[in-house]
């Protein structure tokens, strides 16, 4: 029997039926009104079980009554998600959507992919908490995959529940290590939104008027907004001169993502991070590898992030993807750095929780068996060189950047004085879930998509997405 599809789309005679088969779909010839043919979600062989828990309309307005009014959402209207698979996300009235933000390049394997599930729920069957006082191989067994995927002495790890944690405790480690206070990261970065991590982010969006202190921004190696262009190495010597004349000389540590992801899928100006590195080296500092967005396949070409630059950092700290969405970070480091935090007692309750580290190991094996981190490299160099068309079609398209499947493209009024298109990026978003793609926007001025899909993502999903972002830019 056909499998029936949700699909919601407009033709010159008025709205398709909700529910329709692939075989209608192929033969349909669906336009808009003007004629213009609308792009269609690619088939997939799977539905979801109907919903009958509430509307979006009383979610929403649960939402506002008893959850922080900090809490924002995408979209005018926003999207009721209640079932998964792979690379697609279905709304409560089983409509389906290609996912191409992957809940914040959180979901790496594919939403529900069978053997994270499976890994899940045998080991909550089985012992769902005893934290780390007590023997447990889920935590052994993962942390020892995980360190096999790191080069150097990278070896030792330190399981947290977030990234925001997991930066947090890699300050903390570098000042104890080093003996010094200061910090330097970029301008542009986010590393969370803890006491720590926020002074570390250098975006006003994210930061409250509260202490932070023995933080140095440098300049941030912007291959597209920078004012050094694509030269790293002019943008490192601004380290140097931080550690010179707002330092004391030593400092505790560097800490940079290599490809910035709410800063707007900033991929740093090649040679930055050796000469960078090199400075710190001198000062007596650390360096700091934030992987939280960039880890773990995603980009490609690397495994890690930092690694498209030709570095080792003396600290990784990681999350997102490391879980398939299940709440779990880490900081890797060496063993006689690792040291430091015998000097007390250190202790977290839920960091090593063997449901969450059964979950992290099957997603390396996922990545393996499946080559996600190959795919990621093919399926995002094509979309990427797809998407870079557009740039020539349309001059709101400022940039195309990024590599793997985390790319942004930057919209903006003018392209000489690259002003942000705020207003039209919202309009493109809202245009393109309606077609049925949802992407994420980030950047300082909210003017860039973030695409960081499932690294299950295929050519046709890319052909899709570019289609939809094509035909949405069409109607600016």
């Amino acid at each position: 029997m056909q499998r029936f599809i949700a699909r919601r789309v407009l033709s010159g005679s008025g709205q398709f039926p909700r529910w329709f088969s692939h075989a209608a779909q192929k033969e349909a010839s669906l336009h808009d009104n003007n004629g213009v043919v609308v792009p269609k979600i690619p088939p997939f062989d799977y539905s979801p079980p109907p919903y009958d828990g509430p509307s979006a309309d009383e979610i929403l307005a649960k939402r506002k009554q008893y959850l922080s009014p900090s809490m924002f959402y995408f979209y005018q209207k926003p999207l009721n998600v209640v079932d998964g698979k792979m690379q697609y996300l279905f709304d409560e009235n089983g409509r389906r959507y290609l996912d191409a933000f992957g809940g914040i390049a959180t979901v790496c394997c594919g939403h529900c992919h069978p053997d994270v599930v499976d890994a899940i729920v045998n080991q909550t069957k089985r012992l769902q908490h005893s934290t780390i006082v007590y023997l447990n191989r889920a935590i052994s067994d993962f942390a020892e995959a995980l360190t096999s995927k790191l080069p150097g002495n990278l070896k030792v790890v330190f399981f947290t529940n977030s990234g925001t944690e997991a930066n947090e405790l890699a300050l903390m480690i570098a000042r104890l290590y080093t003996g010094c206070h200061d910090i330097i990261s970029l301008r542009n970065a986010y590393h969370g939104n803890a006491a720590g991590t926020m002074g570390a982010t250098a975006q006003c969006n994210w930061k409250f008027n509260v202490v932070q202190s023995g933080v140095h921004h440098a300049l941030n190696p912007d291959p597209y907004r920078g004012v050094f262009g694509s030269d790293g190495e002019k943008y490192a010597r601004d380290v140097q001169d931080l550690i010179e004349f707002g330092t004391s000389g030593n400092v505790a540590a560097f800490i940079s993502e290599a490809i910035q992801g709410i800063g707007g899928i900033v991929e740093l100006a090649p040679g930055y991070l050796p000469a960078a590195y090199s400075s710190i080296k001198k000062a007596g500092g650390l360096c700091i590898a934030d992987e939280v967005q960039s880890g773990f396949a995603r980009t490609g070409s690397h495994f890690w992030g930092f690694e498209t630059q030709g570095v080792v950092p003396d600290i990784v700290t990681m999350a997102k993807g490391i879980g398939n969405g299940i709440p779990l970070g880490a900081v890797v480091t060496t063993p006689e750095i690792s040291e430091v935090l015998t000097r007390r007692s250190y202790f977290n309750t839920f960091g090593g929780n063997p449901v969450c580290t059964a979950a992290g190991l099957a997603v390396l094996n996922v990545i393996e068996k499946e080559k996600l981190q190959e795919n990621a490299f093919i399926v995002g160099s094509y979309l990427k060189e797809r998407l870079a068309a557009l740039k020539d079609k349309y001059e709101v398209v400022g940039d195309v950047r990024g590599r793997g499947l985390m790319i942004g493209v930057e919209l903006v009024t003018d392209r000489q004085l690259k002003t942000p298109a705020k207003t039209e990026t919202l309009h493109v978003m809202d245009q393109m879930k309606d077609l049925g793609v949802l992407i994420g926007k980030g950047g300082y001025y909210g003017n860039v998509f973030r695409i960081t899909p499932p690294l299950c993502f295929t050519k046709e999903d890319a052909d899709f997405l570019v289609d939809a972002m094509d035909y949405s830019l069409a109607k600016l």
